[in-house]
């Protein structure tokens, strides 16, 4: 709105399960508050796991003043906010891949992404012990040129990556393992404590056309059957819930304390199509009248918007912990 959108419905759209057994209250900020308190809660992941954190520190902002603690990295990609009438600690932790990475660079002439698919990346492994909750994001990083390497540093394959000779990876293997490294890292760290990891399922881009310049003009939900979930999506939701249960397993063979939860956001980001930014990126995108082609956001969330259903969620999640 502050760049300029003039309509707004996409802000009143409020998310109810089928089941009226089950139903989705509105954010409490004071109870979500009240649950991390004297607590760490992270956010692990890419410029998604930003995006949800962002707007769960406006969402906490109606109840206590978040002071910012920390930021560096380019871009702010590492961020701290503490909420000192709950000593509650929220953090985000810049983290694409989840594993270690090097991202491609165009300017080196480095064309694809290498990925170590059974290392942690140091960036959040580092720091688990000071950590009580994580929030892992990711996944829209893997549709991109990739080289994989397993442990040891032994070569596995690559993904798109023609010009190397190596085994074709897909990305749904690359994805599962990545997810299998994290949660494993998290289970041999905490599973004897009562501490929690999540696990956020891969969300849509509504991008009409070509990746960045394509437009997400729509300004109100799908209704069932309007469109069908694209193949990509469904696969990466679905290894992310098995991926989840495989991990629940492991903790439970181990009698142990740790909780691990899917908070399953793929369906929901799908059916709303009018809650990106779009050309509303930038302030004024067609203050100088209309151009050719204008840069679109359809892959990130307005705020308010769709994303303050996943915190709603994820409070849910955490209140259901916390009355077992």
């Amino acid at each position: 709105m502050a760049n300029g959108r003039p309509d707004s419905g996409y802000l009143y759209w409020q998310w109810q399960p089928k089941d009226s057994r089950c139903p989705a209250p509105m954010f409490n900020a004071s109870l979500f508050l009240g649950i991390i308190e004297n607590k760490h809660l992270a956010f692990i992941g890419d410029s998604l796991a930003r995006n949800q954190l962002e707007s769960l520190i406006c969402l906490l902002s109606s109840a206590s003043n978040p002071e910012l603690v920390y930021q560096g990295g380019d871009d702010l990609k590492f961020r701290r906010w503490v909420f000192r009438e709950y000593n509650a600690t929220v953090s985000v932790f810049w983290s694409p891949f989840l594993v270690e990475g090097i991202q491609h660079d165009e300017s080196k002439g480095i064309n694809h992404n290498t990925l170590y698919l059974e290392t942690p990346n140091e960036n959040w492994a580092t720091e688990l012990d000071k950590i009580d909750m994580v929030v892992f994001s990711n996944g829209h990083w893997f549709v991109q040129k990739a080289i994989y390497y397993g442990e040891g540093n032994q070569l596995l394959g690559c993904n798109f990556a023609q010009e190397i000779n190596c085994t074709d990876i897909n990305i749904f293997i690359a994805f599962r393992k990545v997810l299998r490294t994290s949660l494993k890292e998290v289970t041999k760290r905490f599973y004897k404590s009562d501490k929690t990891a999540v696990v956020a399922t891969f969300t849509l881009a509504h991008f009409e056309g070509e990746w960045k310049f394509g437009t997400c003009k729509k300004t109100e939900p799908y209704k069932e059957g309007d469109a069908e979930m694209p193949h990509l999506e469904n696969e990466m939701r679905k290894l992310a819930i098995e991926e989840v249960a495989r991990a629940v397993k492991d903790v439970k063979e181990m009698n142990g304390l740790l909780r691990i939860e899917a908070l399953d956001v793929t369906k929901l980001t799908f059916l709303r199509p009018d809650g990106h930014p779009g050309p509303y990126m930038f302030p004024n995108p067609f203050g100088n009248g209309i151009k050719k082609e204008v840069p679109n956001d359809c892959v990130h969330w307005c705020m308010p918007g769709p994303i303050d259903t996943w915190n709603a969620i994820l409070l849910e999640l955490m209140k259901r912990g916390k009355d077992e």
